[in-house]
């Protein structure tokens, strides 16, 4: 078998040799073409393939290593680890973003019922006391993998979330369906340590660091129709910004 990942080194560029491949092994990953699980080549084995040194084939591994893309087990070799979600910030919804990047995401809903909003909740929505919203928690899966519990509040009169498929389907894909478009947004992002049952639905240690988002959410028309608080875990999710120089 030769090279099966179609590396190809460009031995005239500056750009080292072992980057070139763990560049294009990462990218393999990324796509899909390398899954969580799946074993890559030895290195003595690629060294040949591609006419490098094993010290550079051993450098380009390591470098995935460092990135937690793979790991190596001794008797197994080097596996493929379940990849990162690298998330854009923009005004979408966990679920699309997940499905579209082919992450398999599921729910298990923790909570749904129709209460009265408390102080937090009316001053995020502009609501009356005494106003009722949707109270929805969730855990959000990838895989087998608890990604992100997220904690949303709707006010009761924007939808009837007890008609939504929220196991198997988006919020904000079940809020379209419904007429509501969600139009622009205030987010705030930052970490803590994990508190109450999060470490344990997570999977992680006891006051291990989360990765947390809050947003306010309006829709088309110009009303607040979302206040939302997730906890990511923070080995499997990061966020990414463009930033532009003006």
């Amino acid at each position: 078998m030769t090279n099966p990942l179609q590396i190809v080194v460009d031995r005239s560029s500056p750009i080292p040799l072992y980057f070139q491949v763990a560049e294009q092994i990462e990218a393999a990953i990324n796509q899909g073409v390398l899954t969580p699980g799946e074993k890559v080549e030895n290195e003595v084995t690629l060294a040949a393939e591609l006419g490098l040194s094993r010290p550079t084939m051993r450098q380009a591994i390591q470098t995935l290593v460092n990135k937690g893309l793979v790991v190596r087990k001794r008797g197994v070799g080097t596996q493929v680890v379940q990849s990162k979600v690298r998330r854009s910030v923009g005004l979408t919804s966990l679920y699309d973003d997940l499905a579209s990047a082919n992450q398999d995401p599921r729910s298990e809903i923790l909570r749904l019922e129709r209460i009265v909003a408390d102080e937090p909740a009316c001053t995020a929505l502009a609501l009356d006391s005494g106003d009722k919203v949707w109270h929805l928690r969730r855990l959000r899966f990838i895989g087998e993998e608890p990604l992100a519990i997220m904690t949303n509040y709707i006010p009761a009169t924007v939808a009837d979330l007890e008609s939504f498929d929220l196991e198997n389907g988006g919020l904000y894909g079940s809020l379209r369906q419904h007429g509501v478009h969600m139009q622009v947004a205030r987010q705030r992002i930052g970490a803590r340590r994990a508190e109450g049952d999060e470490a344990r639905l997570l999977r992680q240690a006891r006051g291990a660091p989360l990765l947390t988002m809050s947003r306010t959410s309006y829709d088309s028309a110009g009303r607040i129709v979302e206040y939302c608080n997730h906890v990511y875990r923070p080995d499997l999710y990061s966020f990414e910004t463009t930033l532009v120089d003006r």
